[in-house]
């Protein structure tokens, strides 16, 4: 059964100014666990105190998710996961030849060393622990690197293999594509005995995330790591909610997920992140299942279809039209009888035209102000 990991409290952290306090994160933990979500990365117990205690307090918290903790390759990093007493560990350690030779001194051997032994000792001192070993950087990594690195963390122990597109560097359709990287490292890994669970992290540098992580997914990936909102690094990573709806909506993937719960974690994401969620945001934002031209509207009132490829009743929202200086007879019609009020074609009229003459000055009509426009354009029509 496929995965989402959600890393929200940890990946999301690391957009600039982002920070949620412990009670938040908890708030945050408890609707990702209600919405069904597998694994919930906590933190990097090792950033703050605060964090470790957080992800601590997450761990103990009876969640049915697996809770999870960032690490180095060091047995520092792993000390502190450990107090922590998370059921998932993810380590991670870039073996591209630039950061062997210019920043860790390594060569690649070396490097795998240490990658085997943190792993054989994170094992040794929590057996069940569901460990995660990362390239950072995998995709621009040689690919042999990878797979030495891959195969020792294995062999060590490691249950995962995450594949990482740290930069956004994945393009669909081009030779550097998440499909044939993840098919070719699953095959290599086979040839040599070893089959572990294979993740996907894909960043949105240039937009690609989300086709980047249904590729992999297409390849055979069991786990794709997310966000609310694509918070991350940069231009943040996979969007949970497009990932999730697109995963059960469109490929029908075993899940026990509660989509409905998404509005409501993203406006709670978004308060406490001080990131707002776009009007024109795919599946959650505002306008995502509001239709506003007068022809659109027309067709969308008798059949959404028409102009919605997606019904917005699987996370628990509906249909909706805008009032403004785009709108047409149909738009009126569909708002007053949302308002139980009755009106006849010259008040509806006048109705129309009050409305596309406040649109006019950018502004919005809500029902609330629509019963307003009614009052008033019933005295003009009558005078």
């Amino acid at each position: 059964m496929l995965k989402i990991l959600d890393a929200t409290l940890r990946e999301g952290e690391q957009t600039p100014g982002v920070y949620f306090d412990g009670h938040i994160k908890l708030a945050i933990a408890d609707l990702l666990d209600e919405i069904g979500i597998s694994i919930i990365e906590a933190g990097h117990p090792m950033v703050t105190q605060e964090i470790h205690d957080a992800v601590k307090q997450l761990s103990g918290h009876g969640l049915r998710a697996k809770v999870g903790a960032h690490s180095r390759s060091l047995k520092q990093d792993i000390d502190l996961a450990l107090q922590c007493n998370v059921d998932f560990l993810g380590i991670f350690y870039c073996v591209s030849e630039a950061r062997l030779n210019h920043v860790f001194k390594k060569d690649i051997y070396t490097a795998i060393d240490q990658i085997a032994s943190v792993i054989e000792y994170a094992k040794q001192n929590k057996p069940g622990l569901l460990i995660r070993y990362t390239p950072e950087d995998t995709v621009r990594s040689p690919f042999q690197n990878v797979v030495d690195a891959a195969a020792a963390a294995v062999n060590a122990g490691a249950d995962i293999i995450s594949i990482a597109d740290t930069t956004g560097f994945m393009i669909p359709g081009t030779e550097n594509n998440f499909y044939d990287y993840v098919s070719r490292l699953k095959e290599t890994l086979a040839a040599k005995g070893l089959s572990p669970m294979i993740a996907v992290h894909c960043h949105n540098d240039r937009g690609y995330a989300l086709t980047n992580a249904i590729d992999g997914f297409r390849a055979g990936a069991e786990i794709i790591d997310a966000t609310v909102l694509g918070l991350g690094e940069r231009a943040g990573i996979v969007d949970l909610a497009q990932l999730a709806v697109t995963l059960k909506n469109d490929f029908t993937v075993e899940n026990k997920w509660d989509l409905s719960k998404l509005p409501e974690l993203y406006h709670l994401v978004s308060n406490y992140s001080g990131i707002p969620i776009p009007a024109n945001f795919p599946i959650i934002g505002d306008n995502a299942f509001t239709h506003c031209a007068g022809v659109h509207s027309h067709a969308a009132v008798k059949n959404p279809t028409h102009y919605q490829s997606l019904d917005p009743q699987i996370i628990g929202r509906k249909m909706s039209v805008s009032l403004d200086h785009m709108s047409g007879i149909s738009s009126i019609e569909w708002a007053l009888e949302k308002l139980s009020i009755d009106a006849d074609k010259p008040l509806i009229e006048q109705i129309l035209k009050h409305v596309k003459s406040i649109g006019q000055k950018g502004r919005r009509v809500d029902l609330s102000e629509l019963k307003h426009i009614v009052d008033w354009c019933k005295k003009t029509v009558v005078a």
